[in-house]
């Protein structure tokens, strides 16, 4: 099974984790890589795996760039192993993939993660399995809010093995990439109707509850208040993103009710000049 799936990996200044994703996929016959003109080391990182193809595509949203992957980098293998660069396999994972032997009517597989703080791996967390495997021929993506979601034709199995999420950049760079992330998961959920959210982003939506419930969640539900500080590194991370994404709500929100009033008075003002001219 291994000879018929090529991973695929999306890229841009991944310097402090690329190495690490490389290093467990030497299996592989080919690597694609789609980068994002990233301006560390990672690309002098990459060339050191001698399977690894590098695309290069300016990046505007991540649905595209998965979706480059698929249609523009020639990959010939039925499969693809989609991966983050934090994804590190196990090797239990690995063994997994080798042994595999889908139905016809199987066209994906999901894979749980176990998160890691600066290579520790937590009890549990809030990240979500993901599919990571599957035909290349019967899946696209979309963008979804600040991520993408991947919609496949046939059905998707679940895998026993999990992957390991290890990013190892900072917690500046962290900041900067939620304060983006944040923003378009607020567009997403000022432009959508609520019967049409999910109960999670319904939740997200009512902004003063889903800070606290994160904290609750991960500390309690999920264990980290077990795994000490970096337990507590993790649930501040959730509920600091949780924060972020309140704030923007609560910044359209205030945007939205001052410019209602803006109109308000305009149309009050057109309606007085109109009797005005009237009475003339």
């Amino acid at each position: 099974m291994l000879e018929q799936i090529t991973p695929l990996i999306l890229t841009y200044n991944e310097a402090p984790n690329i190495a690490r994703t490389l290093e467990r996929l030497i299996w592989a016959r080919e690597i694609v890589v789609v980068d994002s003109f990233s301006e560390d080391e990672t690309l002098a990182l990459i060339h050191h795996t001698a399977q690894a193809r590098i695309f290069q595509r300016k990046f505007d949203c991540h649905a595209n760039q998965w979706n480059f992957g698929l249609t523009e980098a020639g990959i010939s293998s039925e499969w693809v192993l989609a991966l983050d660069a934090d994804y590190v396999l196990t090797e239990e994972f690995i063994d997994e993939l080798r042994t595999l032997s889908p139905s016809d009517d199987i066209s994906g597989y999901q894979a749980r993660f176990v998160y890691c703080v600066n290579g520790r791996p937590l009890r549990g967390s809030a990240y979500p399995s993901a599919t990571v495997l599957y035909r290349r021929e019967v899946a696209r993506y979309r963008q979804d809010g600040h991520t993408q979601q991947i919609e496949i034709d046939g059905r998707v199995a679940t895998l026993r093995a999990s992957i390991l999420h290890d990013d190892r950049k900072g917690i500046d760079h962290w900041l900067r990439s939620q304060s983006r992330y944040m923003r378009l998961e607020a567009d997403k959920m000022s432009n959508t109707d609520w019967h049409l959210l999910g109960w999670s982003d319904r939740l997200r939506k009512l902004r003063v509850v889903a800070p606290v419930a994160i904290l609750f969640y991960c500390l309690f539900v999920k264990g980290a208040i077990l795994d000490g500080r970096a337990g507590l590194y993790y649930t501040f991370q959730r509920v600091v993103a949780e924060l972020i994404l309140s704030l923007y709500l609560i910044e359209r929100s205030i945007r939205s009710e001052k410019k209602g009033i803006a109109n308000g008075e305009l149309r009050i003002a057109n309606t007085e000049k109109a009797a005005k001219i009237q009475s003339k």
